[in-house]
């Protein structure tokens, strides 16, 4: 089976490290280095991960009709992908990025992603996304034939990108270039690591300060040897992303939302721009808005296990009364929270936090709380 793999730039040094090696979205991928899954967590979030994300897709928007860096580029690229998502994107400020959504006709999610405006001289016309990697070979096709002539999607193949998550991110990274301590949340820039230049942006899905490193491939483990020469810095494999971001309540897409759900069933109406929920005019705005205004017949929620046992995917939540009204999407341990942290979609009129439920695990019911996302406090710089 692994003759059909890919490997990131960063698979030599996973193996010399001691990580093991799974399959995950196509990839040969760590889940977990030698301390484990757990202290693996523990590290992230009281110094310094580093995670090999080089797996996503990256890729730029570039405009085709419009010269590069003249009036009205930035506009003409913003308002062709805006037709796909429901954020603002023609007031994103050079510099500064944005979690977007990207739609179906239907009002389904087919990926969520990261946007981001670079900051760059005659850098308006084009924008640099960053898509999830199971669905990256689908948003790329996607994003062409909407999209068509006005747009050149240009595919940033080979290049990798390193996520350095925790309390101590900023410290480490500000050793090499000082000028990232005071990057606000969610913006992006360029700098140079060891002379090697990148493309930085100030975000994660750990629920921790950090940053992305965007690099070609053949620099990528010069960075991330670098990054890992600081005492506090430890390498982070799969299991414990997901477990640090399920703590936050952050999606993942496949199991957390598909094509069938919307961005308002998935709680992330703070993904829909205000001048977009006043003018539409993306796919599917019409499901969408009536779902915004009128609530939507289900919702995903935190769900808080009582005891120690998880919930795992798939499992049943019914009420007290035993009625079925909805099911889990993500769930395991989470060792911030110290016991057993979950999501999922219910029933609307049974979403409302401190609401009692029972999760059916192994045939048996057992007893549950809806609870606020995110379940661990989210650290993000806030300046």
């Amino acid at each position: 089976m692994t003759d059909t793999l890919k490997r990131t730039p960063l698979y030599d040094l996973h193996v010399a490290l001691g990580g093991k090696m799974v399959p995950f979205a196509g990839y040969e991928m760590p889940v977990q280095y030698a301390q484990g899954v757990l202290k693996e967590h523990q590290h992230t979030r009281t110094k310094a991960g580093l995670f090999d994300v080089s797996h996503m897709g990256q890729c730029f928007l570039n405009s085709k009709t419009v010269e590069h860096g003249s009036d009205g580029a930035h506009e003409m690229i913003a308002a062709a992908l805006e037709k796909l998502v429901p954020g603002e994107i023609q007031k994103l400020k050079p510099g500064r990025m944005r979690y977007s959504l990207l739609l179906s006709e239907k009002g389904g999610v087919l990926d969520d992603f990261m946007i981001t405006r670079p900051p760059m001289a005659n850098a308006d016309g084009r924008l640099f996304l960053v898509v999830n990697a199971a669905r990256k070979d689908h948003d790329y096709a996607y994003l062409q034939a909407q999209l068509g002539d006005e747009v050149e999607l240009q595919i940033l193949e080979g290049f990798g990108l390193l996520a350095l998550q925790g309390p101590m991110a900023a410290q480490v990274l500000a050793d090499h270039a000082p000028e990232v301590a005071t990057m606000a949340f969610m913006s992006a820039r360029p700098i140079k690591l060891a002379g090697i230049d990148v493309f930085v942006s100030r975000c994660g899905y750990t629920g921790e300060d950090g940053f992305e490193i965007s690099c070609h491939g053949k620099d990528a483990e010069a960075i991330a040897k670098l990054l890992l020469d600081h005492e506090d810095v430890e390498p982070i494999g799969l299991g414990a992303r997901d477990s640090l971001r399920l703590e936050a309540g952050l999606c993942l897409y496949g199991h957390d939302m598909d094509e069938s759900t919307s961005p308002v069933e998935a709680n992330l109406k703070f993904a829909l721009g205000k001048r977009r929920r006043e003018e539409g005019g993306f796919l599917g705005a019409e499901r969408i808005m009536k779902e915004y205004h009128d609530n939507p017949s289900r919702l995903r929620v935190g769900i808080a296990p009582s005891g120690r046992a998880p919930a795992r995917e798939g499992v049943e939540i019914q009420t007290v009364e035993g009625t079925v009204i909805g099911k889990i999407t993500s769930g395991g341990f989470g060792p911030t929270h110290n016991g057993p942290v979950a999501m999922g979609y219910v029933d609307f009129e049974h979403s409302h936090t401190g609401t009692d439920v029972n999760l059916i695990v192994r045939g048996k019911p057992q007893a549950a709380k809806i609870v606020d996302m995110p379940i661990v406090p989210q650290n993000y710089y806030r300046g």
